[in-house]
């Protein structure tokens, strides 16, 4: 932290220069045409739901009600009524570094790489007997690993998507409002690790600054403790590498507890100079720049001979190919985009026209206002983007994985999903605000704000995507091109340091301006590539000479208006206030949001089994309905967890002579009818007791079979005797999901 704080406090400075500079002599690329929502996520909630979590204190799994908060940070509780009465949560997971898994011997590979000659077998499970067959795991090379699982492959796909998502946005920690912070951040971590021979991106630049710190800070003392300590480890395989993920663990927080403090201190000695730099940089900014462009000119003379010799030999040949890779699978993914959105309004404009009109109109699009957040729905474009592959081009510039470039990209389609969602609503609204419009007219009125829209967003995706690829062919060519000149150039520069003056020392740094010397002698090729692909329209890219007509002059002042409530305004009426966490106030359509509950084909939704709380798919309750119970003890052995996977539900039905008949008849496991459907029977047990009509036990029977079932079934029936020719068989199918009920 020392080294890093020296490199940090002269990188801040130099930051501060680029960002006054920037601000008195202005520039920009292209305006954007849709609109851009400042908070996004304000007032609502990711999802909630239930899952079962390994505790590694008792080896046991429970079932946890998860929360995910609009900071996407993963909070389990005991159960919902906890979460509702405001409790401390069990834990919390930043989901910085983490990797969502879901099948174990993905898990054992990656566990594998912690202990060196030391692999565990796929049967035997590192310490983890999981309850199903569905895990979902959070691994990270450092910190605490996770494990939870569902009882179906729908609910480990859908939980997928969302772990996932979690840790897409989490890695993407560093602000780009903080025009001077992040930049100095980026430059100086960039610098350490070049100062310790580590070119090339990094697949640990995740999380907030402290997190990256602590990565940086393990990426050198963890192959250290491990050479010293791995050795030492007694036990068996399994217990060897359990005890070596608690001594990780403890060890990274330890290392984050110190750098989240020291670089809050250093912040704040940096915050203390700023005006007093800022003063300094205002009244002589003609004589640095001067300056600066004086100095460059001598490096640049020294520097660009060698530079260009190395582009044409060595980087040239390989930028049309670097460029394919990226453009071929990130056009996918923002066309996908495009088409999802097309989609949902289209769904919007349907159940509009047949559904009430501008009544229901509130309800429909409450369910897309949230388009880009949604996990599940995104989940086919992030998929698009994750086929893009650099093999073969890897291991010659230095690129660890593609990973880095594809969770940009899924950010960039993030963004530019709910812009266009965003612009829509404003302009829809603006439309319904002028004339009141039904049926036909109101679809037509949407179909032009599609239209639009569309437009915008066609233009948008282009200069998005070309300054994604842009970036992307820097950030994997010039640490090459640096690594390559570093022993050439670098024992040259010390004497241009005696070139500036003492007084403008801190916003002029040799280091930096050889840097820009560099990425100027690629420049040129990177942009002419770029040029070249949008010309041959391959991959729906504008040319640089289109500019788009601004058709609507005046939207851009509705970007500073609020997101559209649409209940509110267009919902019908129904605006129960709610004051629960979820809803922070919010009417009944903003408390919950989305409940996408799984289901089995052909069936309702499982009691207990955990839903998503994704912004943009709400079914409202119906009002009067009985609240969920709270939820049940989780098993506490293996029998009791295989009755997750076969349960057994108590259910009574009324029977005929002939059922009567066949049941008491010792029934072979098969299929059996019960309300006209048919369900899997596995086991069947019969009982027969004589029971008075008059009798308490008589008038509480339950009459009608549960309409919530679950198959295949375990059933026991009891039968009634024969008491005044009415007979009455109960089948009853017990779980240990659920508290027995007395019949």
């Amino acid at each position: 932290m020392g080294e890093f704080g020296h490199v940090y406090k002269e990188q801040y400075a130099v930051a501060l220069f680029n960002s006054v500079r920037f601000e008195i002599e202005g520039g920009g690329g292209p305006q954007s045409q849709l609109l851009h929502r400042k908070n996004p996520l304000e007032d609502h909630s990711i999802f909630s739901g239930g899952l079962f979590q390994y505790l590694e204190g008792n080896k046991k799994w429970r079932n946890r009600f998860v929360f995910v908060a609009d900071t996407y940070d993963v909070s389990f509780y005991e159960n919902k009524v906890a979460h509702e009465r405001g409790l401390h949560p069990k834990g919390t997971i930043n989901c910085a570094g983490y990797k969502a898994l879901t099948s174990m011997e993905e898990y054992l590979d990656l566990v594998s790489t912690s202990l060196p000659g030391v692999k565990a077998k796929v049967g035997s499970g590192p310490f983890v007997k999981g309850a199903t067959q569905f895990p979902l795991i959070l691994w990270h090379p450092y910190a605490r690993h996770h494990y939870f699982c569902v009882l179906t492959e729908k609910e480990q796909t859908k939980w997928h998507a969302v772990l996932q998502d979690c840790v897409r946005h989490s890695n993407n920690g560093l602000s780009e409002e903080c025009r001077v912070q992040t930049p100095a951040f980026t430059d100086a971590v960039r610098l350490h690790r070049q100062a310790q021979g580590h070119y090339g991106t990094w697949d640990m630049m995740c999380g907030g600054p402290p997190q990256i710190l602590a990565n940086l800070v393990m990426e050198t003392l963890y192959p250290e403790l491990r050479n010293l300590i791995g050795p030492r480890l007694k036990g068996k395989i399994q217990q060897r590498q359990r005890n070596w993920m608690l001594i990780s663990e403890a060890v990274y927080k330890q290392v984050l507890s110190q750098t989240q403090a020291q670089y809050e201190a250093l912040v704040q000695a940096c915050e203390v100079e700023t005006p007093r730099l800022d003063a300094a940089l205002r009244t002589d900014m003609d004589q640095i720049i001067t300056s600066k462009e004086h100095v460059s000119g001598k490096i640049r003379a020294l520097v660009l001979p060698r530079a260009e010799q190395l582009l044409r030999r060595s980087v040239q040949p390989y930028v049309s190919s670097i460029l394919e890779a990226l453009m071929e699978p990130t056009s996918r993914g923002f066309s996908e985009v495009r088409d999802v959105f097309f989609r949902e309004l289209v769904e919007v404009s349907k159940n509009t026209l047949n559904g009430g009109g501008k009544d229901k109109l509130g309800e429909h699009m409450e369910k897309i206002s949230m388009l880009a957040f949604h996990p599940v729905k995104m989940q086919s474009c992030y998929e698009k983007v994750e086929q893009l592959s650099l093999e073969g081009l890897q291991q010659r510039f230095d690129v660890s994985s593609p990973s880095v470039f594809v969770q940009r990209a899924q950010i960039l389609m993030r963004e530019q999903m709910d812009n266009a969602v965003y612009t829509f609503e404003q302009l829809l609204h603006q439309s319904l605000e002028e004339k009141d419009q039904r049926g036909e007219n109101l679809c037509k009125t949407i179909q032009c704000c599609q239209d639009r829209v569309l437009k915008k967003y066609d233009y948008d995706s282009s200069t998005v995507r070309k300054k994604f690829f842009r970036e992307a062919l820097l950030q994997i060519i010039i640490p090459y091109m640096l690594k390559q000149l570093a022993p050439s150039c670098h024992p040259d520069l010390p004497p241009f340091q005696e070139l500036i003056f003492e007084d403008f020392s801190r916003f002029i740094l040799v280091e930096n301006m050889f840097e820009e010397v560099v990425l100027q002698s690629v420049t040129k090729d990177i942009m002419m590539a770029v040029k070249e692909a949008a010309v041959q329209k391959r991959h729906n890219l504008y040319r640089d000479s289109m500019i788009l007509t601004n058709s609507d002059p005046d939207l851009h002042l509705l970007g500073e208006s609020p997101s559209v409530d649409w209940a509110a305004q267009f919902g019908g009426g129904d605006e129960e206030s709610d004051e629960s966490p979820e809803g922070c106030g919010r009417s009944k359509w903003r408390r919950r949001q989305v409940v996408s509950m799984i289901k089995l084909d052909g069936m309702g939704p499982l009691p207990y089994e955990s839903c998503l709380e994704v912004p943009g798919e709400e079914e409202e309750e119906e009002e009067g309905a009985t609240p969920m119970e709270p939820e049940p003890n989780s098993p506490d052995n293996v029998q009791e967890i295989r009755y997750l996977i076969n349960p057994v539900v108590e259910m009574v039905v009324p029977a005929s002579e002939e059922d009567l008949a066949v049941l008491t008849n010792g029934t072979e496991p098969g299929m059996l009818t019960l309300e006209g459907e048919e369900e899997e029977v596995t086991l069947i047990t019969t009982v027969v007791e004589e029971v008075h009509r008059k009798s308490l036990q008589w008038k509480s029977a339950p009459q009608e079979v549960s309409k919530q079932s679950i198959t295949p079934y375990s059933l026991s029936t009891v039968s009634s005797g024969h008491t005044k020719g009415i007979n009455q068989v109960y089948i009853c199918l017990f779980s240990p999901l659920f508290k027995m009920r007395e019949i």
